[in-house]
């Protein structure tokens, strides 16, 4: 990877896109936000504020699999959204196996005591976390 700088990624789902923040130089990954719009308009305004907001020097997206690591209806869904989020804000884009990310997610809600539908806006975020920390990782190593 080329650069150090902060990083942006998004675990795209059809209804939530869970968002995290991590910085190269330090190689963490934060959890930061889930953006709950429907509309792509709504959707990007939100992404564009959050750009604005952290500035970062690329983009990680999520890239949905089977666990055969076969493509499935949501990973074309996918691919389009990180073409689009490379084409509207001019950053890198890369994209991430997220196998298990969201299992995980819900592992690590459930172990504080906040699984459920309650606490179900909460998993997105840590799935980008997890996306993002396994793209900070394999870079650093890299």
């Amino acid at each position: 990877m080329s650069g150090a700088g902060t990083v942006l990624a998004f675990d795209f789902g059809e209804r939530f896109i869970g968002v995290a923040v991590g910085e190269t130089g330090v190689g963490v990954a934060h959890p930061l936000a889930a953006i709950d719009e429907r509309a792509a308009a709504a959707r990007f305004a939100a992404i564009a504020a959050l750009i604005g907001e952290w500035q970062p020097a690329r983009l990680v997206v999520g890239l949905p699999l089977g666990l055969d690591g076969a493509p499935h209806a949501l990973t074309r869904r996918a691919q389009r959204f990180a073409r689009q989020l490379e084409g509207r804000f001019g950053l890198p884009v890369a994209l991430v196996d997220e196998r298990l990310t969201s299992a995980e997610a819900r592992a690590r809600l459930r172990a504080l005591n906040r699984a459920g539908r309650a606490h179900k806006d909460l998993a997105h975020p840590l799935a980008a976390q997890a996306i993002l920390q396994d793209f900070l990782d394999r870079h650093a190593a890299a």
